[in-house]
């Protein structure tokens, strides 16, 4: 291999690396695990975690990261050692961090690497995160506008907004209830949903990440229309698939972002999820969690735009191989229908 492949190797393994440590710092975890071979591997062995693949490495990100009340990451270049298609280095980390649970602290580490030449570029064949230091004293400073509105729209809500949500919510004709988390929104959607139910679910991360989705779609506990519109013909079952979907007994779905003002904003790149939403459905339960509370309507928009699409778009592009788009969009200002519309507001982040 010649001298100018091995800088340009170099370079774009350093550029891998800053990418890692920018996907967790925006806390963007499809981007983060885009970032690894399909195989590869994330060892964390002093808190100690291991995840296998891309989709693991993903959903392990996202628990991790729900824990965060905020998080810094700065990461310092250190060797690389290149072998043809195969690699290895070492990057060192210093790293804050507060938890939603109040503890809080700084550490150094370091990740040893291995890195592959694949058709898309270099990518981690493995990080292996080895602590060199920790010091838990509490942390005397807080991030910038933690108390109140801010611009990081994956950061739970203080539970004073959460308050308030939930009580603008409640003056909006919403039934609205804060919950803990995830596991209890879970069990409050099965005491919700009437034995024999006919329920749309719609596409959500909010839904899938908690077993919501699964629950209803595989649960038996009531009759799922998703799964049975998955097998219809697009072209000629058409009608029957936009009538079961615009009426079902009963909606279950998330939304982008919910004001404190006490309005609901649902984006849509189908637009199939909006009528029951809007009203088609009888009952429409939505499983919001606490990232996505926002002060007002003009923040809500742009949270559309700045943090949910680029997400939605990186997950789409996976899945169906083309990007999102937000070709429609709903807003929820009000229920005029007295228990027809509930939300289950959550303390801890989930979804997007």
């Amino acid at each position: 291999m010649n001298d100018f492949q091995e800088i340009a190797d170099r370079v774009e393994i350093e550029a891998l690396r800053a990418e890692f440590t920018d996907a967790a710092m925006m806390r963007d975890r499809p981007r983060m695990a885009a970032l690894f071979t399909p195989d590869g591997v994330l060892r964390m062995p002093n808190i100690p975690v291991e995840f296998s693949g891309r989709e693991k490495i993903r959903l392990g990100g996202e628990r991790l990261q729900s824990q965060w009340d905020f998080f810094v990451q700065n990461s310092h270049p250190g060797t690389i050692r290149i072998d043809g298609d195969t690699a290895t280095g070492r990057t060192y980390m210093q790293e804050v961090a507060r938890l939603l649970d109040g503890r809080s602290g700084q550490n150094f580490a370091v990740y040893h690497d291995a890195y592959r030449r694949t058709p898309e570029g270099w990518k981690f064949a493995e990080r292996v995160y080895e602590v060199r230091y920790v010091d838990t004293t509490p942390l005397a400073g807080s991030a910038p506008g933690s108390g109140e509105s801010s611009d990081d729209f994956a950061a739970p809500a203080s539970a004073d907004r959460l308050d308030r949500a939930i009580a603008a919510l409640r003056a909006n004709g919403f039934a609205a209830e804060l919950l803990d988390d995830a596991k209890a929104a879970r069990a409050r959607v099965q005491d919700l949903i009437p034995e024999g139910a006919a329920v749309f679910t719609g596409a959500s991360e909010t839904l899938r990440l908690s077993g919501i989705a699964d629950d209803i779609e595989a649960g038996g506990h009531c009759e799922a229309i998703r799964p049975r519109i998955l097998k219809m013909d697009r072209t000629t079952e058409s009608d029957e698939i936009r009538r079961l979907t615009t009426a079902p007994d009963v909606f279950v779905a998330s939304v982008t972002a919910v004001t404190e003002t006490g309005s609901l904003v649902i984006a849509s790149g189908s637009g199939s999820q909006l009528p029951a939403s809007a009203g088609g459905a009888a009952k429409a339960i939505w499983i919001v969690g606490a990232q996505k509370v926002v002060p007002d309507l003009p923040t809500a928009l742009r949270r559309v735009e700045e943090h949910a699409l680029p997400l939605e778009s990186a997950r789409a592009q996976q899945v169906y191989g083309r990007p999102s788009a937000i070709n429609r969009l709903l807003v929820l200002n009000a229920e005029p229908q007295p228990g027809r519309a509930t939300v289950l507001l959550l303390r801890e982040p989930i979804g997007f």
